[in-house]
């Protein structure tokens, strides 16, 4: 409806985000485009699903369909906890109606990487690679979030693999997407593991991540108002897209008790005290006459920009230290991966 009023929509429409809103949709558009990626089969009827999985090598990867806050993916390292997540999820409605049907994964053991990119349909400029970090505890451990922090580039992402995901991940899929008469045009996100040097796809998203955009998007030289309207425009192929060569690292400060249950409504304290290299931004967070307060799991994210991975850390902790709520909760090995590849 947009489109035919002629309003300019960055984004894609209802059928190309089908790529995020359904996994089942988006492995079936992988296998017609030949993009690697973990097997899989879907079930929309729990007993085969149940069965299926008794025959499935461990660790086996159960996730709902559709869009589940981030919550529909389960690792299952044992039979009973991959029979509990496919009773959870199709019999007892944890993720609502996107829990009704399943896909069960390979699992597959890698360092991840995201890789996010621009496209108007037909050209795909890649951004520079981040990673993310999902456990909530230090040394990766501890349940899944949403995300603890980012760091940006990536060193796994060096310019050979961000050229074969973009040859052999982004193009093929928004080719594909096209030719299916349901153009992408927008923020292509893909989620890989790297395994053994070859780039497998996790997930696509159809929109930015969190927090991997508080990274990437800081060191973007290009205006993005530029590259917005080159994409809209349908002239991405004519557009240079530029980048700061720096680094930038961002720590998520969350309420104690993320991923799980928590308290809200804690005074957020020093955010006037301003680290000049690093930026911090809101994420749960609401007003409350003149206080800022926590309303959420993930409250802020600081990122904090250097000439080096290390610098950048280094920046974003000091805001960090300058903060402090009730109950806050922060990873403190953020880029841990990136300064042990340094060292």
């Amino acid at each position: 409806e947009f489109r035919k009023a002629k309003l300019k929509i960055f984004g894609p429409t209802k059928n190309a985000a089908r790529l995020e809103s359904s996994k089942i949709f988006s492995k079936d558009v992988m296998a017609l485009a030949k993009i690697p990626t973990a097997r899989a089969k879907s079930f929309e009827k729990m007993e085969e699903a149940l069965a299926y999985v008794e025959a499935h090598e461990l660790p086996v990867v159960i996730k709902a369909d559709g869009l589940a806050q981030g919550k529909g993916v389960i690792i299952a390292t044992t039979r009973e906890q991959a029979r509990q997540a496919i009773v959870d999820s199709m019999e007892h409605a944890v993720f609502g109606q996107a829990g009704q049907r399943v896909l069960i994964e390979q699992f597959l053991d890698g360092e991840e990487l995201t890789i996010m990119a621009f496209t108007d349909g037909k050209a795909v400029v890649p951004m520079l690679p981040a990673q993310d970090h999902k456990r909530v505890g230090d040394g990766d451990t501890g349940l899944n979030t949403g995300g603890m922090g980012a760091y940006c580039p990536a060193p796994l992402g060096a310019s050979a693999l961000r050229v074969q995901v973009t040859r052999e991940v982004l193009q093929p899929i928004v080719s594909a997407m096209s030719r299916m008469g349901s153009p992408f045009q927008g923020v292509l996100y893909a989620g890989i593991m790297v395994v053994k040097g070859v780039p497998y796809v996790l997930e696509f998203n159809a929109r930015m991540g969190d927090p991997e955009t508080q990274v990437v998007l800081p060191l973007l030289k290009s205006d993005l108002i530029d590259v917005i309207e080159a994409v809209v425009e349908h002239r991405l192929d004519q557009f240079t897209v530029e980048w700061y060569d720096d680094c930038a690292v961002c720590v998520v400060m969350t309420s104690d008790g993320y991923p799980g249950s928590y308290e809200t409504g804690k005074a957020i304290h020093g955010l006037a005290d301003g680290e000049p290299s690093a930026t911090v931004f809101h994420a749960g967070t609401v007003r409350k006459g003149s206080d800022v307060v926590t309303a959420g799991g993930r409250v802020l994210g600081v990122t904090g920009r250097g000439a080096t991975i290390a610098e950048a850390q280094q920046a974003a902790y000091r805001q960090v230290q300058r903060i402090s709520f009730d109950g806050q909760h922060y990873r403190t090995d953020i880029a841990h991966r990136a300064l042990r590849r340094s060292s």
